[in-house]
């Protein structure tokens, strides 16, 4: 299989560079400094998990440099989702698959309306990491998990391909008959875990330690749990407690992406996550106090560090 990762950074980059040292034909999509010091350094990678050093990497900012890909693993932050997504065409051949590894839960519908329903997959990116320096990625812990399915939860010849191909890459590689339910169960996960973390400054290991914050975050979870129950999604009755299961497993000085952008002065994923709970609870008419209150705290960094 050809694949194809359209944003190269710290999601894209690490799923991809594994799957290249595993053997795949694997071409990046990265653009700026990053693009600059992968072409010319190589990709590396940093993690508990194994160390890597891929030379000779093919990667362009072009994606026409490239042609039809089998795979298309879609990353780029949510704020490029419209403008990446227009330039997919040289990429999508009669059977390619578009999986979006984006957070939030809108990607699916952006990506349909540029290349088609029928070649968009949905999928699901468990791991804490960050472009460290430009080619570099550092992962943080040992969490490294990719679930991907058809939208329509049906199987198909493409994605039991890919996922004989992802099983051998060295990362937790889940083919799932329900994707939809996946991505909303991350999405009431990441929202208030990229939400906390940020508007608190502080990693999981403080969050969940200190009663108060630990009672906000499972505040946001209840929100966004809501939302899905009203959209008919299954998360299952113990989702609160799978979740507070969840932040008890991490590595204490693990962050949301986030947390890490805001403190670089970088632009947020906030209107897509907190943002994004609030507008879905005006429209189903769930009250969401908590995200409410992230969104407007966090607004004044949403476009990046604020002027003074």
């Amino acid at each position: 299989m050809r694949i194809a990762v359209m944003g190269a950074g710290a999601v894209g980059g690490y799923f991809g560079a594994r799957l290249l040292a595993a053997g795949a034909d694997v071409a990046f999509l990265a653009r700026g400094r990053h693009l600059a010091a992968i072409r010319q350094d190589g990709l590396r990678i940093e993690s508990a998990a194994g160390n890597l050093h891929l030379k000779n990497v093919t990667a362009s900012d072009d994606a026409a440099a490239i042609g039809p890909v089998d795979i298309v693993l879609f990353a780029v932050k949510l704020w490029d989702t419209e403008a990446a997504a227009a330039k997919l065409a040289p990429l999508v051949g009669p059977d390619t698959a578009v999986i979006t590894l984006q957070n939030g839960v809108t990607s699916a519908e952006t990506l349909a309306s540029a290349v088609g329903a029928a070649h968009v997959a949905g999928g699901v990116a468990h791991i804490a990491a960050q472009v460290f320096a430009p080619g570099v990625i550092r992962h943080t812990g040992t969490m490294a998990r990719l679930s991907f399915g058809e939208l329509n939860g049906k199987r198909s010849e493409r994605m039991t391909r890919f996922h004989a191909l992802a099983a051998d890459a060295g990362f937790d590689a889940i083919y799932s008959p329900d994707i939809l339910s996946m991505i909303w169960e991350k999405f009431t996960f990441l929202a208030p875990f990229s939400g906390v973390t940020a508007l608190t400054r502080q990693p999981v290991g403080v969050i969940r330690a200190v009663p108060e914050t630990r009672a906000l975050f499972l505040d946001a979870v209840a929100e966004v749990a809501e939302l899905a129950r009203r959209k008919a999604v299954n998360l299952g009755p113990d989702i609160l407690d799978r979740i507070g299961t969840l932040i008890d497993s991490l590595v204490p000085e693990m962050k949301s992406s986030m947390l890490n952008d805001l403190e670089r002065g970088g632009r947020l994923e906030l209107p897509w996550l907190s943002g994004a709970v609030v507008r879905l609870g005006r429209e189903l008419e769930v009250p969401t106090p908590v995200h409410r209150v992230i969104a407007a705290a966090l607004a004044p960094y949403a476009d990046g560090q604020p002027a003074k």
